[in-house]
């Protein structure tokens, strides 16, 4: 996420909150933040507040996730808050929002997100 420019912004224990600024790397073909972005950003925000609920020695891997796209915006940057929904041994499951901040700080909904994560051991 380097790549893109992703801030995180806040974690804590069962929430994580990402920001994605505008770009070329992120929009679709009418300039708006494409549903891939907004796809990738609510899957780490979920996966990364999983992770915190994960077991000491584990990682997260995200088995499925389902997304609802309500709009796509221009500008400014789009956030994701995960939230962790129900922490068990073999099943992590999530939610996400991810909204758009225009340059006057007005927040729109994008995408809401359902998503089940599955605790790994940690190999590195």
């Amino acid at each position: 996420m380097q790549h893109l420019h992703v801030r995180l912004l806040r974690a804590e224990r069962g929430l994580v909150e990402l920001a994605l600024p505008y770009g070329d790397k992120v929009t679709q073909q009418q300039d708006g933040f494409h549903g891939g972005a907004m796809g990738a950003l609510a899957d780490i925000a979920g996966g990364y507040a999983g992770l915190t609920m994960a077991p000491e020695g584990m990682e997260v891997v995200t088995v499925e996730y389902k997304i609802n796209f309500l709009n796509s915006y221009q500008g400014g940057e789009i956030r994701a808050i995960g939230r962790v929904v129900k922490a068990g041994k073999r099943v992590i499951v999530t939610t996400a929002e991810v909204d758009h901040i225009d340059a006057d700080g007005k927040v729109s909904p994008c995408a809401v997100m359902q998503q089940t994560l599955a605790p790994v051991p940690k190999t590195y």
